[in-house]
């Protein structure tokens, strides 16, 4: 079972499954994609003798190692999803890190914006700049009112039904 989940979760990326299969899966999988980073035969043997796959192995020697190669471990992401219906088990999204994008985006994003300057409070939290803050929401709110505007100026100038008569007329003026 482990074998085909792992086969399953290397060419899918992600896989929907139970909390406790999940757990088991990443101690059974998470040694053979620190295998892979080393592209030799005889990790290519030791690793096909786990999976019983060649596209697994193709797929995790070829694209897989190369994403993951600068990660020292930790290589999948166990996100619970809540409870199944039929017979309440756990369940959860499993998925190997490097492959989820919107996370990648959501993570350069929080980079970019907390390189802004932040104070460290007594009180456990951070505060950040509030000039920096409220300017970012003036700006945020003088463009979506300039887009408001835009869109009405846009309706009111839409150009009139011409008329046959005219259109005759124009024929006549060329």
């Amino acid at each position: 079972m482990l074998s085909n989940m792992a086969a399953s979760l290397i060419v899918h990326k992600r896989i929907f499954t139970t909390t406790a299969k999940a757990k088991a899966l990443r101690g059974y999988l998470e040694p053979l994609i620190s295998k892979a980073k080393s592209d030799s035969t005889h990790s290519r043997r030791v690793v096909f003798s786990y999976l019983q796959d060649k596209e697994a192995v193709k797929e995790l020697f070829t694209v897989v190692a190369d994403k993951v190669a600068d990660r020292p471990g930790g290589y999948t992401r166990i996100l619970k999803t809540g409870n199944r219906l039929g017979d309440n088990a756990e369940m959860c999204m499993m998925e190997l890190v490097d492959f989820n994008e919107l996370m990648l985006e959501e993570k350069a994003s929080k980079s970019k914006k907390s390189s802004t300057k932040s104070k460290r409070t007594r009180r456990g939290g951070k505060k950040a700049a509030p000039a920096a803050e409220a300017t970012d929401k003036v700006e945020e709110v003088k463009a979506e009112a300039t887009e408001a505007v835009d869109t009405a100026e846009e309706a009111k100038e839409e150009p009139k039904a011409e008329t046959p008569a005219d259109n005759a007329e124009s024929s006549d003026e060329k």
